[in-house]
């Protein structure tokens, strides 16, 4: 079984920047990448980020439109920590922000998807005020 939890959520000032944090704990699968969601209020679920978990199994970094140019995604050198750094965050990224363990396709397709077997974060607030 595998588990993330997700953390460093908060409040920021529009330009301001938050780091969020994925803490993976357990097997993740051999064929398996990280991608970040985001689920604003009262929207559906939105794709953000996707990057490998393994350096033999090459997924190629990709960003939603929206996060493009100002997030980035990193892992911790020796921990199943990764990272999503916001950039001049903006109160349209307000939003429930996700990260999951997903496998196969969910890492190999042009856009960000999820795909085979998913594990999910609980989820962490970020909150952007103008």
């Amino acid at each position: 079984q595998v588990h993330v939890e997700e953390s460093g959520g908060g409040s920021a000032q529009a330009g301001g920047s938050l780091r969020l944090s994925c803490a993976v704990s357990g097997d993740m699968p051999a064929r398996s990448c990280m991608v970040w969601y985001r689920r604003p209020p009262g929207n559906e679920r939105q794709a953000v980020a996707r990057m490998g978990t393994r350096t033999d199994f090459p997924v190629r970094t990709t960003f939603a439109d929206s996060a493009k140019g100002r997030f980035a995604v990193s892992k911790d050198t020796w921990e199943d920590i990764f990272y999503l750094q916001m950039n001049n965050l903006q109160p349209e990224d307000t939003a429930m922000y996700y990260c999951a363990i997903t496998t196969g396709m969910g890492c190999l397709h042009s856009t960000i998807i999820t795909a085979g077997n998913t594990y999910w974060g609980q989820g962490t607030q970020v909150t952007v005020s103008s």
